[in-house]
């Protein structure tokens, strides 16, 4: 899941951000890759951190950083979760298949919001204030990056319990 090092290494920022930020959401979702419903959802640390919730979260970090930060409209609009801490909680209804086809239409929705954006181009619908797309591509990537790790540890452990 490495990005193309040739197209991707003498490539400016952005392009490079965006590759890398690729990447960390195609591994987020590949956490998911063979598990039951059951193995999704297992609650394996104190937190209510699951491999389903934190691929559900990513599409919440998706809408808050291309969505209202770009847009300006409120997560009501949004259809997202007013807290980070709720946008890990999973409902009945999501399943494996649900969550990951409403990451994959955050993310479309992500790359359409930013079209025809530089790195430069000022987000103005942050709660923190205005923010450049090149600060939120930065922190988009940490934090994907963070969720990455979480996944690994407990895809580990799901994967440990089958024996």
């Amino acid at each position: 899941m490495e990005p193309d090092d040739a197209a991707v290494r003498g490539a400016d920022p952005e392009v490079q951000a965006w590759a890398f930020i690729d990447q960390h959401r195609a591994m987020l979702r590949a956490s998911l890759h063979g598990l039951t419903e059951e193995e999704a959802r297992a609650s394996l640390v104190p937190s209510p951190t699951t491999l389903l919730g934190l691929v559900k979260h990513a599409a919440f970090v998706e809408r808050v950083w291309f969505g209202e930060a770009v847009t300006g409209r409120p997560r009501s609009e949004l259809g997202i979760p007013e807290t980070v801490d709720e946008s890990f909680e999973l409902t009945a209804d999501d399943t494996v298949g649900s969550v990951l086809a409403e990451h994959a239409a955050a993310v479309a929705e992500s790359r359409a919001a930013v079209e025809g954006m530089t790195g430069d181009s000022m987000l103005t619908g942050n709660r923190r204030g205005p923010l450049p797309l090149r600060w939120v591509l930065l922190h988009v990537l940490r934090e994907l990056a963070q969720h990455c790790g979480h996944a690994d540890i407990l895809r580990e452990q799901v994967l440990a319990a089958r024996d």
